[in-house]
């Protein structure tokens, strides 16, 4: 089983031979079981632990059956993975089915998987001492062995000197004399210590700016405290605000999501100082105009690329699709070009539009890869060679560059570049992989080497860095010639990493990471793909997804860090496209959404009135009647193109913003 599949595409264990892609049923040989058992039947393992699985099948007398095939499957596949023999590895918390499908009849065991022990702590050091008599939050994160950050557990604090600086249970430090104190947080195997400079009070008055002030919701306001000081040392200034609906971080930084009057307060020990803040409404919504649409067709849409006068839609079908779009209202068809695949996942051309590429996954041959098309005739693309030595298990993304292909290897999780200078004979020239001492190799007779807990899944190339979405490995950043860590795309460097703990995030049961990266101005926004363990998206049921997107700011790459989030409580984040200070982007079954990103984002940017614009794209004629699925979007000459899974591409415009009057 192939166990770092695309979670999108994720069928159920009777429905594919692998989960992975689209494929009919196999016709199971030998006499199908009344009942497959499949023991232990149920078990507690920890993350990282392997387990021996045995599969038993029986007729309607309870007559034990030789089996003419045998088939071992887990899921969800990102958190557990099985091999021929029935060894399973589980790499994340969570639950996890083990099944074994004997001559096309399923059994089931169920494993609940405990997290790794907190191995370490972090703690963010203290940027200025503490007054006798004031207080401060400390901010610790438990991880785990591997770096996951966990949420779940209880942090221990406790001060080596409490007569200098005591600390409660959660972690607030407070001066109660001059000097120096180690404060000590404990979980698991885990401990951090960081020391805490206590000083007399030197603050004689404090004063804030600014004073009063205006501002829209989801505006950052930065507030500032001057202190009138007895002496050279300024102390941690502790912040406040008054009213539901706002937030003030430890840096002064103010955000509202609700209109209202908020009260800001800084203090030191006894001294204090106030400020407010009139919030007004963000007033940014408008209604998306629909200018035209493809026609429906009996196949799902998936990846869109707009350049020129011509739409290249990919699909479920193994089909790329060109219109003419010279008439956005009415696009017209002038060709398809078929692969050997079930699902063509990605289509994007060079910035001249001149080479198209194509990744495949599912190709009867087993040899997917990328395709190399000649696009000199763009209304009739021409296939000029394809690669697939090095990566015959699928690839899912491909971001291209220059001459260079940054493309994901399904089969072992890693990240591939193909120089494509000559393109007829394409060659891989570097690989890079997150190590992970969880991942597992396996080889399977069915599908050759394969790597389990280690999925890449979407990349960004810009200005020669490489933000990559790595699934449960977040967001990892290389250098591919910025010159941070002497990188080239022929020898990719790491810059950084942020972790995400998805279990916490999410619960238990789905299939769950950073899937979407794109970089704009000093944000990378990282949207997560959120869908239960086991679905069939052939099928015409809707399925349930979840997804946020996460904004984390590269101001210091090298320290990548989130500081707001866009959440449709409803809805499953997918990709997005980032432009003029909009973000564009299918939200699954929330359909199209338009997004307001000016200025600095902090906090959640749904619930700030950031929202412009939405499109329900769902189709009475789709292919799941009246439900949008929307995968992504796309600005392109003025107008906005959402694609849709199940009702193709929707061509839009944003009119401008109506300026407001004196009776508005």
């Amino acid at each position: 089983m192939r166990t770092n599949m695309n979670a999108f595409l994720l069928f159920t264990a009777l429905a594919v031979s692998s989960p992975a892609v689209a494929q009919e049923p196999e016709t199971p040989a030998g006499v199908k079981p009344n009942r497959v058992e499949v023991m232990p039947v149920r078990r507690e393992v920890e993350v990282g632990q392997t387990l021996k699985f045995d599969a038993s099948a029986y007729d309607e007398g309870g007559h034990r059956l030789e089996p003419a095939s045998l088939k071992w499957v887990a899921a969800p596949s990102d958190i557990a993975a099985v091999d021929d023999a029935g060894n399973a590895t589980f790499f994340l918390p969570g639950e996890a089915k083990v099944g074994a499908i004997i001559n096309g009849k399923p059994g089931f065991a169920t494993v609940v998987i405990k997290p790794q022990t907190v191995a370490r702590i972090d703690i963010e050091p203290l940027k200025a001492p503490v007054a006798v008599g004031a207080g401060t939050k400390l901010i610790a994160v438990a991880r785990t062995p591997n770096g996951d950050p966990r949420g779940d557990v209880n942090i221990e604090w406790s001060s080596e000197t409490p007569g200098v600086a005591a600390v409660d249970a959660a972690g607030l430090v407070t001066g109660v004399a001059p000097g120096k104190a180690r404060v000590i947080a404990r979980s698991g195997r885990g401990s951090a210590n960081v020391t805490v400079t206590v000083i007399a009070n030197p603050v004689r008055a404090l004063t804030i700016s600014p004073r009063s002030t205006r501002a829209r919701t989801g505006d950052v306001v930065h507030f500032t405290a001057a202190a009138t000081l007895t002496g050279n040392e300024a102390p941690a200034i502790r912040w406040a605000v008054t009213g539901n609906g706002a937030t003030i971080e430890a840096d002064g930084a103010f955000v509202a999501e609700q209109p209202g009057t908020y009260t800001i307060t800084a203090s030191s020990g006894d001294r204090s100082a106030v400020a407010s803040v009139v919030a007004s409404p963000r007033d940014v919504a408008r209604e998306l105009e629909v200018v035209g649409r493809t026609p429906l067709e009996e196949f799902q849409t998936t990846e869109e690329w707009i350049i020129g006068n011509y739409a290249y839609v990919a699909s479920l079908a193994g089909r790329v699709w060109v219109y003419d779009i010279s008439n956005p209202a009415a696009p017209v068809k002038t060709d398809s070009v078929a692969f050997d695949a079930r699902l063509v996942n990605d289509v994007s051309t060079t910035a001249d539009g001149k080479i198209m590429v194509i990744t495949r996954e599912g190709a009867s041959s087993r040899k997917n890869g990328i395709v190399f098309l000649d696009n000199a005739d763009p209304a009739h693309p021409k296939v000029i060679s394809e690669y697939t030595a090095t990566v015959t298990g699928g690839v899912h993304s491909a971001f291209v560059d220059g001459h260079y292909v940054y493309l994901t290897d399904d089969a072992t999780g890693s990240l591939r570049v193909i120089d494509f200078q000559d393109v007829r004979n394409p060659k891989e020239v570097a690989r890079w992989q997150v190590e992970n001492p969880l991942t597992r190799t396996y080889q399977n007779k069915e599908e050759g080497e394969s790597t389990g807990g280690r999925y890449l899944h979407d990349l960004y190339a810009k200005n020669g860095l490489l933000y990559m979405g790595y699934w449960r490995d977040g967001l990892v950043i290389l250098d591919i010639g910025s010159g941070i860590k002497g990188g080239s795309p022929t020898h990719p460097q790491l810059v950084s990493q942020l972790r995400f703990n998805y279990l916490d995030l999410y619960g238990p049961g789905w299939l769950a990471g950073a899937h979407s990266v794109f970089r704009y101005k000093n944000y990378v926004f990282l949207g997560d793909e959120v869908f239960p363990a086991q679905f069939n998206i052939l099928a015409r049921d809707r399925i349930p997804v979840q997804g946020i997107v996460h904004v984390v700011d590269v101001s210091e790459v090298e320290h990548p860090r989130k500081v707001a989030e866009y959440a449709v409580p409803e809805a499953g984040a997918h990709n997005m496209w980032v432009e003029d200070d909009v973000m564009y982007m299918g939200y699954y079954n929330g359909g199209g959404r338009v997004i307001d990103v000016a200025g600095e984002l902090r906090g959640n940017l749904y619930r700030q009135g950031r929202e412009i614009a939405r499109l329900w794209t769902g189709d009475p004629k789709g292919w799941r009647p009246n439900l949008p699925f929307t995968w992504g979007a796309q600005p392109h000459k003025g107008l906005i193109y959402f694609n849709d899974v199940n009702s193709g591409i929707w061509i839009t415009r944003l009119p401008p913003l109506k300026p407001k009057t004196v009776t508005d």
